[in-house]
């Protein structure tokens, strides 16, 4: 049998922690977009240098 105590302590944890996964999904979502606008810049600069080292081949 479970105290009326514990059954409010056992309620307000998982409430906390509902609240902790949806900032750690949210958190977890913007790092991904993070990460995706860090790849795309990673390819252009990439494509960038290409470029310029196909320049300076050509001189």
């Amino acid at each position: 049998m479970w105290t009326q105590e514990t059954i409010q302590r056992i309620t307000t944890e998982n409430t906390t922690l509902k609240q902790r996964v949806r900032q750690l999904t949210a958190d977890n979502r913007t790092l991904d977009e993070r990460l995706k606008v860090a790849r795309t810049n990673l390819r252009f600069q990439d494509r960038r240098v290409a470029d310029l080292e196909a320049q300076i081949a050509a001189t």
